[in-house]
């Protein structure tokens, strides 16, 4: 198949630090439409290395859709336009010769930008340090048969353990919320018999971690079930909800003793 060329013109948000005001930069790039989006940025960082200009700070790793590093606001969108879609795995043949497109970083008081396009999401892994494991006896590996877990419970876990920690549904709520994150980290841990002993202590200490970290109250907009890239289900959010409710009613009790 041969490669189709197209002239796109960039809006690039650039910002020099977290305390720096910053800007969007016009830039135009001839790429042809078998890149993947992040290629493009790569295309676009030559051209300013060649002008003897600064290159646009983004952030990658694996680019096959699954750390959740390559986070970007891609015309308004997280990700960018393609639904279940990573910006790593998003590529130019969804866009037309000579449109503009805008390129954001991650906007949320939890999410402080470092530089450019790249922003500090070091409170999800805090988040995830207040709960997200399980406590075990070290050893030999357990064969992976010795407890019995239903299909559908399996199942559920799995679903909820695919979130990648991307970010996506923060930058897509109009509260900033992480509950889906959250929710997610807490259902595929507490589905299993192996998470349970500690199930009440991990969504209270995880959803308090989360108040302090900065991120809004969830309202029930759906907007990030609809942009995340693995499509965690809204359900994970309704279950937490429940888990923290009888939590909070047994941590009350034990207090009264």
């Amino acid at each position: 198949m041969a490669h189709e060329e197209i002239t796109l013109h960039l809006k690039v948000w650039r910002q020099k630090g977290p305390n720096k005001t910053g800007n969007f930069e016009t830039h135009t790039v001839k790429i042809n439409t078998h890149m993947s989006f992040l290629e493009m940025l790569d295309v676009l960082n030559e051209q300013l290395i060649q002008q003897k200009k600064e290159p646009v700070a983004f952030e990658h790793d694996c680019r096959e859709g699954i750390c959740g590093a390559c986070s970007l606001v891609i015309n308004g969108r997280p990700h960018g336009p393609m639904q279940g879609t990573t910006t790593c795995q998003l590529h130019m043949r969804h866009f037309q010769d000579g449109e503009s497109i805008y390129i954001e970083p991650y906007r949320a008081k939890a999410f402080p930008v470092i530089k450019d396009l790249v922003v500090d999401r070091s409170s999800f892994d805090r988040i995830i340090q207040a709960g997200g494991y399980i406590s075990a006896n070290t050893g030999g590996t357990p064969d992976g048969n010795a407890i019995p877990i239903e299909t559908t419970v399996a199942k559920e876990a799995f679903e909820a353990a695919a979130c990648i920690g991307c970010g996506a549904c923060v930058a897509a709520c109009p509260n900033a919320s992480a509950m889906l994150f959250t929710s997610a980290k807490v259902s595929h841990l507490g589905l299993l018999p192996q998470g349970k002993p500690e199930s009440n202590q991990r969504v209270l200490n995880m959803i308090s971690q989360m108040d302090k970290e900065g991120f809004g109250l969830c309202s029930n907009v759906g907007a990030c079930e609809a942009e995340c890239p693995k499509g965690i289900s809204l359900e994970n959010i309704a279950r937490m909800n429940r888990d923290y409710f009888s939590a909070s009613l047994f941590s009350a009790k034990e207090a009264t003793k």
